[in-house]
């Protein structure tokens, strides 16, 4: 990653028409002596693209869904931008040379090969896409150390524990705390979820985000997905990483050492900060977000999650402490879930038992390369899909 001071650091957004992305662009609009535009990606919202595509002018526009592309392209005739479809044309663009940092804000497994891409290419991650490290970490984290390439962490608690570890020994970690809001349905018996609505699910407390990792954080897999991103980020045992509730979302993680300190990260719940500290490493540049005022928090509450009634956060441990292809396998299925949850088709509760027979039919396959990752993933969407 070139680490040319006081000259703008070139950006790719993968995924930029969504909350991630959007986000993005705002920190970069607030920033334009700091950051500017090479590349943005979407899937289908061609509208928004269009019109980030005449504010920001980048080099390259890519829309994953092919059937856009004439819209796209006639609408942008008159700019000096490439544009161009299909998955290819993003796993290929993330290697442009005037590239200094791609953040990953693809979601779920999609993210995957481009981040491959990119990493390959020599560019620095700002990784927003916690299900490439949920299906490949131990691939990805090693060719990352291989070339040399930086993955700075945008979730807000890998960030959180990202900062802590700043100028901290890798070896004097005792555990990881990664805190988890509990969503819309803290508190709530088996018998209210059962009934759950998806409008609900997708109603969290704290934070903006896009429909599938709303769904997640309602069902906790959204937690169980960064406890094996913390692994492969952190290199982790799965018993030096701990999820707590903490409904106010204002500790957004915590690292506790051999000596029994611990070190927080807090803040407002804003997206926002944790992006700009990615996209700025190693520095810190000012902000005019809202500022944490300890009086607007008299009260913070910590309590710790109810495994059996949000299975999926123990179904991700397991899947963890397993490993292989396990982690995979469990992302593809819950990924079929979600989306089956959004359209009507199955209730809440009906996720986690989709992900759980996804596994029972699955072969486990304990050393998996990226090809076998690959038929992992496309074998369980097929049990799943089957299941539903």
């Amino acid at each position: 990653m070139s680490e040319r001071k006081h000259m703008q650091r070139r950006i790719a957004i993968l995924g930029s028409t969504g909350s991630i992305g959007t986000q993005a662009l705002e920190v970069i609009r607030s920033n334009p002596e700091r950051f500017s535009i090479e590349l943005l990606t979407a899937n289908s919202n061609i509208d928004l693209l269009i019109k980030q595509a005449f504010e920001f002018v980048p080099n390259v526009i890519v829309i994953g869904n092919e059937e856009h592309y004439k819209d796209l392209s006639d609408a942008l005739s008159n700019l000096p931008v490439k544009v161009y479809c299909g998955a290819d044309a993003i796993e290929q663009s993330v290697s442009l040379e005037r590239i200094d940092m791609v953040l990953t804000a693809m979601v779920g497994f999609a993210g995957l090969k481009p981040t491959i891409s990119a990493i390959e290419a020599g560019k620095g991650i700002a990784l927003a896409n916690k299900e490439t490290m949920v299906v490949a970490g131990h691939l990805i984290m090693k060719m990352a150390k291989d070339r040399n390439v930086p993955v700075i962490p945008v979730d807000s608690e890998h960030s959180a524990i990202f900062q802590c570890l700043s100028g901290e020994h890798p070896e004097s970690i005792e555990k990881v705390i990664l805190t988890a809001s509990g969503g819309p349905f803290r508190g709530w018996t088996s018998e209210q979820l059962r009934a759950a609505k998806p409008e609900q699910a997708l109603n969290h407390p704290n934070w903006c985000m896009g429909p599938k990792i709303s769904i997640d954080s309602a069902t906790m897999m959204n937690k169980g997905l960064e406890v094996i991103e913390a692994k492969w980020l952190f290199d982790l045992s799965p018993d030096q990483i701990e999820v707590i509730v903490h409904p106010q979302s204002v500790i957004h993680s915590m690292v506790q050492f051999k000596d029994g300190s611990i070190k927080a990260q807090m803040g407002i719940p804003d997206m926002k900060l944790p992006i700009q500290y990615a996209l700025a490493y190693p520095e810190r540049i000012p902000s005019d977000f809202k500022r944490f005022n300890f009086s607007d928090y008299p009260n913070l509450q910590f309590e710790s999650p109810d495994y059996k009634i949000f299975r999926n956060l123990a179904i991700s441990f397991e899947a963890l402490r397993k490993g292989g292809n396990w982690p995979c396998i469990m992302n593809a299925a819950n990924e079929v879930a979600v989306e089956a949850f959004l359209k009507g088709r199955i209730g809440l509760m009906e996720i986690s038992r989709t992900i759980e027979g996804t596994l029972e039919k699955s072969v486990f396959n304990e050393n998996p390369g990226l090809e076998d990752l690959m038929n992992s993933d496309r074998s369980a969407r097929k049990i799943a899909a089957q299941l539903i």
